[in-house]
C-alpha cells in the first residue's frame, strides 16, 4: 500500500513540473531560499505555488505566458506552499509588508521586494489580466 507522502508526491509532482519545465528553479529548503533570494541580482520573480484550483487554472498558466514578454525577470524561482513549508516560510520573510498568500507572485529587485501579486488579484480574474499584471511589473521594475 502506498504511503500518504508517496501519494501526495505523485499528485503534486505535475504541479511542480509545470513551472520547472518552463525554467523555474525550485527552492525546496530554507537554505536554498537563503542562498538564492538575497543574492539574486536584477529582476527576480518568485512564484508561491499552490495546489488550489486558481493556481492550476490561472496562476501557473499566466506566469508561464508572461515569460513570452519582451521584458523578462533575470531570475525565476518557485516555492510550494503547503508542501515545502520551511522554504515557503523563509521566502515569505523577504516579502515584507505582504501577508502570506498562495498562489502569489513576488517581484524583487536585487534581493528586495518591489511588489506582490496576491491571491485576491489572481482568483476570479482572466488569465490575460494576470499575465498583464506580471508583465507590467517586469516593465516597471526592470
Amino acid at each position: 500500500m502506498m504511503s500518504y507522502e508517496a501519494y501526495m508526491s505523485q499528485v503534486i509532482q505535475p504541479m511542480r513540473d509545470e513551472l520547472t519545465r518552463n525554467g523555474f528553479q525550485e527552492l525546496r529548503t530554507a537554505e536554498e531560499v537563503e542562498q538564492a533570494l538575497p543574492n539574486a541580482k536584477g529582476l527576480t520573480l518568485v512564484v508561491v505555488n499552490s495546489v488550489c484550483g486558481c493556481a492550476a487554472g490561472l496562476a501557473r498558466p499566466a506566469v508561464v505566458h508572461s515569460l513570452n514578454h519582451a521584458t523578462k525577470p533575470d531570475n525565476i524561482f518557485t516555492v510550494f506552499a503547503g508542501q515545502d513549508k520551511e522554504a515557503t516560510a523563509k521566502a515569505r520573510e523577504y516579502f515584507e509588508g505582504y501577508a502570506p498568500s498562495s498562489p502569489s507572485f513576488a517581484i524583487m529587485k536585487d534581493g528586495k521586494i518591489m511588489t506582490m501579486i496576491e491571491r485576491h488579484q489572481i482568483e476570479n480574474n482572466e488569465l490575460a489580466t494576470i499575465a498583464g499584471l506580471l508583465t507590467n511589473a517586469y516593465d516597471t521594475y526592470k
